[in-house]
């Protein structure tokens, strides 16, 4: 529904502007923004295309993974901390085990196991809510913590950075990580003053910040100071590949321990590459049409010069604001989000400060409408109280995060 707007939005904004500029005389206008119509729609079907190699290399890893038991490790890790942040449910209520698995798949990158566990959990939860009407506290906190985006590996970011021919295309990796890990804290510790915790439950929450925290603040103080930028620039790589393949090896063995048919499960998952290259075809020319209409008309200039205008104003450097739109769209539209992104590298460059900005805002937040409308709405929940706003905090901190990495971040 929202995308929906969404997208009349754009062509009501787009005629707008255009019947403005063909009345002060720019006749060419319309031809410009009819070619730009034409040359997205290509550019939407060679894009889908062109993700079906990496898209199937990750999802064929993964579905090796998931066969051998990673998510159910990922479980038994976070059960514990998980009980903190669910009071309301008792030890062994059936929707403790689809949270951690929907989260599990979540941080895999496994969107098509993540989501039934989540509508599994969503309803087991329901079951104990005294209001079907009205969010409970448990509904909330798991649907802000899924809201955040908490994902371990930005497989479709890498994907389309390898295909936009980025000289590094996981460069983004660490500052995704980081962008995502800091909305993740933000989302919990915003629910959890809205739920009044007590100081054991919160407790939790500091561990887990402070271990994050110091793990990733050191990484960039070392990152920063220590290494010149040659220096950073390869442990950086390092990092990120090696952790990548890393991953890729622990689940072969994981699936040779398993007795896992390890090729067969790798070309089992591989297939789910093509299908969504397939499926997101008609997804991205429509938004793709749109952004063009946008762009080609001006406004998209219009909006970047008004907010360029204004960090002016306040006297702050403007240089992160052609990004903006990726941030701005991720909240009601992953797919919209993707499409902006996708602009960004292919206008500025995917290895320029704004293609990269772009990505990390993307790998930042999530798209906290549709997963309300989604969760919620598949249990009759009308009321969800303070749910946005947490979320919306949370992929505000993201948004912020990531304007801060792509500053000082030591990018090659």
């Amino acid at each position: 529904m929202i995308l929906n707007y969404l997208w009349i939005g754009f062509f009501l904004i787009a005629f707008i502007v255009a019947l403005i500029r063909v009345g002060m005389g720019d006749t060419a206008i319309l031809k410009t923004m009819m070619d730009g119509v034409f040359d997205s729609a290509s550019t939407g079907v060679t894009i889908s295309m062109g993700l079906i190699g990496v898209m199937s290399l990750f999802l064929g890893f993964m579905n090796i993974g998931e066969k051998a038991g990673a998510v159910r490790f990922l479980s038994r890790i976070v059960g514990p901390f998980f009980s903190k942040l669910f009071p309301d449910l008792p030890k062994n209520h059936p929707a403790m085990g689809h949270m951690m698995m929907n989260f599990s798949a979540n941080l895999l990158g496994l969107d098509n196991a993540a989501t039934p566990f989540g509508l599994k959990a969503m309803e087991s939860m329901q079951q104990d809510n005294p209001n079907k009407e009205v969010a409970s506290n448990s509904q909330i906190m798991f649907m802000v913590l899924h809201a955040s985006g908490l994902t371990l590996i930005p497989v479709s970011i890498i994907a389309q950075r390898v295909l936009l021919k980025s000289n590094n295309p996981t460069e983004i990796f660490i500052p995704c990580m980081i962008g995502t890990f800091v909305a993740t804290i933000v989302a919990m510790s915003v629910t959890a003053i809205w739920q009044k915790f007590t100081w054991q439950q919160w407790k939790a929450i500091l561990a887990l910040s402070l271990i994050g925290s110091v793990v990733l603040a050191g990484m960039g103080i070392y990152l920063r100071l220590y290494l010149t930028k040659e220096g950073a620039t390869t442990f950086s790589n390092l990092v990120s590949n090696g952790l990548i393949l890393l991953l890729f090896i622990v689940f072969i063995i994981g699936g040779l321990v398993k007795k896992v048919m390890v090729f067969d499960a790798f070309i089992d998952g591989a297939k789910q590459g093509f299908d969504v290259a397939i499926k997101i075809i008609p997804y991205l020319v429509g938004i793709f049409v749109g952004i063009s209409l946008l762009r080609t008309c001006g406004a998209f200039d219009y909006m970047v010069q008004g907010l360029s205008w204004v960090c002016h104003a306040v006297g702050i450097d403007d240089q992160f604001v052609p990004a903006m739109p990726t941030a701005f769209i991720k909240p009601f539209s992953g797919g919209g989000a993707r499409a902006m992104m996708l602009d960004a590298m292919k206008v500025y460059g995917p290895d320029s400060f704004v293609g990269r900005l772009a990505c990390v805002f993307q790998g930042s937040a999530d798209t906290t409408f549709y997963i309300v409308a989604v969760y919620f709405g598949s249990v009759g929940i009308k009321n969800t109280r303070y749910a946005v706003s947490a979320a919306l905090l949370a992929d505000l901190a993201g948004i912020i995060t990531a304007i801060f990495l792509a500053y000082y971040w030591p990018w090659s």
